[in-house]
């Protein structure tokens, strides 16, 4: 208290003004307002589920309304406005936040954890949300694929709180309770009131009070009742029929549904047996599994192809030479035998040295004779 003090006496001597710490009637007139007339977006802030708007729109609505038309207007200008809401933001009705783009790699690692939540369940839903998240990435694309994708953004606390005419986002701290829930817990009160004043009541509305309880005693035993009996009829059928036949009665009684709804329908019978579609899914995940497997030691061992031998060859028949073959089979063998003379007298003038002269390799009694 006493630091209190001293900051309104710093405050007074150097003429600083007081600012009021709770918002005035006109402050609380134009939150509703802006509540009920300018457009939010619902998104998560540090965890929790918070509404949120934007300035232009808010000093665009404002400008239009009463409080900038009328007679005794508050405010005439942008300008005015802005700093009319700024004093709104400083007294808590709201607060600036950052807006902060989502990354690719955030919305992967999000869409692995639904992934790996959607595998637990049944696969069918998998199929579902797969689907859906399909459609979803085909709905950003326009009708001629033009349109750009809308981008994912995050909120965070803004370092400045000022209230600006831009396109920040401003989220609503103002949360004005409804009417009926004042008259909701009015009710409360006065009921938590009547039943402890119930031995003051009257003897006939005690009467009907008893029977009142008795009907709501056998209305719960007979849930009771029937959760035995179709869970028993279930248990024979399926025996009797070897898990074929599966027969539930009244099969939304114990589910998360409305009132009415727990009672409709009031049978379920499905067929399990060979052929039936159940059989068939399961059969289909099988091959499924076993093709996954396949494809795995496919990948895993290496391919090695073996030449298989030729057990059973053919004769292969020799068909007889007309006269014409015999004269081409005769000058091709001639011209083979005069090939390889040439290449004989060849391969003798080819032995040359390297002084470029041609020599011959003789024996030494030939060259003393030739001497003498």
């Amino acid at each position: 208290m006493a630091d209190k003090r001293k900051t309104r006496k710093r405050k007074e001597e150097f003429g600083e003004p007081k600012e009021s710490e709770k918002p005035t009637k006109d402050e609380y007139a134009v939150a509703k307002w802006l509540k009920a007339n300018v457009p939010t977006k619902k998104t998560k802030f540090l965890n929790h589920h918070v509404e949120y708007f934007t300035g232009t729109k808010a000093v665009d609505a404002l400008l239009t309304s009463k409080w900038a038309t009328g007679k005794n207007p508050l405010f005439t200008t942008r300008h005015e406005v802005a700093d009319f809401l700024h004093q709104m933001l400083l007294h808590k009705l709201f607060h600036r936040a950052k807006k902060v783009p989502v990354s690719e790699q955030e919305l992967k690692g999000k869409k692995k954890k639904e992934e790996k939540s959607s595998k637990s369940g049944d696969e069918r839903d998998g199929d579902k949300s797969q689907a859906s998240a399909c459609e979803s990435k085909d709905t950003k694309e326009g009708k001629d694929g033009k349109e750009k994708k809308k981008r994912k953004i995050r909120l965070e606390m803004h370092m400045e709180q000022l209230f600006l005419d831009t396109l920040d986002a401003y989220v609503w701290i103002y949360d004005p309770m409804p009417w009926y829930y004042w008259v909701c817990g009015a009710l409360v009160v006065v009921a938590t009131i009547a039943v402890c004043m119930f031995p003051l009541w009257p003897a006939t509305v005690r009467k009907g009070v008893y029977y009142l309880s008795v009907l709501a005693a056998a209305f719960l035993v007979l849930i009771i009742a029937l959760a035995v009996l179709r869970v028993v009829v279930f248990c024979v059928v399926w025996v009797v029929t070897l898990s074929r036949h599966h027969l539930w009665l009244l099969p939304n009684l114990t589910e998360d549904v409305g009132f009415f709804a727990s009672f409709w329908p009031l049978y379920k019978y499905e067929y399990r047996g060979p052929g039936s579609e159940s059989d068939k899914s399961s059969k289909s995940k099988k091959k499924r599994k076993k093709d996954k497997q396949s494809d795995d030691e496919a990948e895993k061992t290496p391919l090695v192809t073996k030449e298989e031998p030729k057990l059973h060859e053919e004769p292969v028949q020799e068909t007889p030479l007309t006269q014409e073959e015999e004269v081409v089979e005769e000058t091709a063998a001639e011209e083979t035998a005069a090939a390889e003379k040439l290449s004989e007298s060849e391969s003798e003038n080819s032995q040359r040295s390297s002084t470029d002269r041609d020599f011959e390799i003789v024996e030494p009694e030939d060259v003393k004779e030739g001497a003498t």
